[in-house]
C-alpha cells in the first residue's frame, strides 16, 4: 500500500469535506493498485484545478514511458503546498508563488510547468464574442459596485454593443485557490481601491458573488446562469465553449486569450535573460499581452528522505520537461518558451543533484 496515500488519507479522514465523492473512489483505486508491484513508485500530487487536464494526461501517458506511476488529485493550491511541506504528497502543483517562509520553514521550491491564462468568461443573451472590459472595471463588479450589465461604466467600453437591462450574477472560487491569486494580482494592478479592499491573495474576501469549489464547477455555473460572470483558466473556457472577454491590456488595447497572447506576456516579462522565472506575468508590457496570464508551479521539497521516492521524483521531472511538453499544448495550455524551459531544466538537474 502507498504510504503517501494512506497518511494523506489519514491525515484529513476527520473531515467530511476532504474529498469529493468523485476522487474517493480513483483515491482508493489508488491505495489497492499500489500494493501489487513492490518495484513500482506511485508518485502523489496535490494541488489547484487549473493545471489538472495537463497531470492527468500526464498521468496517462508517464504510466506508458516508466514502470512507475503518478496521480494528481486537484483539492486546491494551498492543500498542494501543505500537503508538500508535510510530505504526505510527494509534489504539490499550483500557481501562487512561494513565499520566503515556504522556501525556508518550508524547505520548498517551485518550477514552471506551463504558462496559463486566466480569462474573464460570462453568460450575456445576445452577446457572445464581442465584450471588452478592463481591469478596473471588472474590479468594481467583483467588488459589487457595477451592479448592471448596461451600466455605464461597461457601456463606455462598448460603443455599439446592445447590453441588456440584467443584473450581474458573480460567480467566485473559495479560498485556497491559485486561480484567485493570478486574477487578484491583476485587479490589484488595476485598481487601487481592490488592492487596499481585498489585495493579492489566494484566498480573497469576496464581498458580492457565489463560489464554486474547482474550475469545472466555474465553467458549468457560468453556462447555467444568465447574466453570470466569472473566471477560469483558458483551456476550460475553450473546451466548454464559453464566451471570454477581450481584456485592456498594459498598452491600452483590449485583448483575448490565445496561446500566442499568453506566450507574448512571458515573452515580454522573462526576455532576454530567460532566467527570473518572475513571480507575476500580470499585465505584461506589449500590444499583444494578454493581460491576465502566470506560470503554474510545480511545489517540491528541497530534499527528501526516502532514495526510491525521490529517485522516481526526479525521472518524472526528466519526463515532463521533455517527453511530456508537447501534451501541454495538446491540453490546450501554453508550453515554455524554448529559452526558459532550457533554465528550467538546469534548475531541475541541479535539484537532482543537491538531493
Amino acid at each position: 500500500m502507498n504510504t503517501l496515500l494512506c497518511r494523506l488519507v489519514s491525515r484529513r479522514s476527520t473531515s467530511a469535506s476532504f474529498l469529493p465523492f468523485a476522487f474517493a473512489l480513483p483515491l482508493a483505486a489508488l491505495l489497492v493498485g499500489s500494493s501489487g508491484a513492490q518495484d513500482r513508485v506511485v508518485l502523489v500530487g496535490t494541488g489547484s484545478s487549473v493545471p489538472a487536464p495537463i497531470y492527468n494526461r500526464w498521468a496517462r501517458e508517464y504510466a506508458n514511458a516508466s514502470p512507475n506511476r503518478m496521480r494528481y488529485l486537484p483539492l486546491g493550491a494551498a492543500e498542494g503546498l501543505a500537503h508538500t511541506a508535510e510530505g504526505t504528497g510527494d509534489f504539490g502543483a499550483g500557481e501562487v508563488p512561494l513565499s520566503e517562509k515556504d522556501r525556508g520553514a518550508g524547505n520548498l521550491l517551485e518550477l514552471p510547468v506551463a504558462l496559463i491564462g486566466i480569462v474573464p468568461i460570462y453568460n450575456l443573451p445576445g452577446v457572445h464574442s464581442d465584450l471588452h472590459l478592463s481591469g478596473a472595471v471588472l474590479a468594481e463588479i467583483f467588488l459589487g459596485d457595477i451592479k448592471s450589465w448596461d451600466s455605464p461604466q461597461i457601456a463606455r467600453l462598448n460603443p455599439g454593443l446592445k447590453l441588456p437591462n440584467l443584473p450581474i450574477q458573480v460567480v467566485n472560487r473559495p479560498a485556497g485557490k491559485g486561480s484567485n491569486y493570478v486574477f487578484t494580482d491583476f485587479l490589484s494592478k488595476a485598481s487601487t481601491r481592490f488592492r487596499s479592499q481585498i489585495g493579492v491573495t489566494s484566498s480573497p474576501k469576496w464581498p458580492v458573488g457565489q463560489s464554486v469549489e474547482r474550475s469545472s464547477d466555474m465553467t458549468e455555473k457560468v453556462q447555467s446562469t444568465s447574466g453570470a460572470i466569472g473566471y477560469v483558466e483558458y483551456e476550460y473556457a475553450v473546451k466548454s465553449n464559453l464566451s471570454q472577454a477581450w481584456v485592456l491590456n498594459s498598452a491600452n488595447k483590449y485583448v483575448k486569450a490565445s496561446p500566442e497572447s499568453i506566450v507574448a506576456a512571458c515573452k515580454a516579462v522573462e526576455a532576454p535573460a530567460w532566467t527570473a522565472l518572475s513571480a507575476s506575468l500580470t499585465n505584461a508590457p506589449g500590444p499583444d499581452t494578454f493581460p491576465i496570464t502566470s506560470f503554474t508551479w510545480i511545489y517540491l521539497r528541497k530534499t527528501s528522505s526516502d532514495a526510491a521516492r525521490a529517485s522516481a521524483l526526479r525521472n518524472f521531472l526528466e519526463w515532463i520537461y521533455t517527453q511530456g511538453q508537447p501534451f501541454v499544448s495538446q491540453e490546450g495550455y501554453s508550453e515554455l518558451p524554448a529559452p526558459l524551459l532550457s533554465e528550467v531544466k538546469r534548475r531541475a538537474k541541479n535539484l537532482a543533484a543537491a538531493d
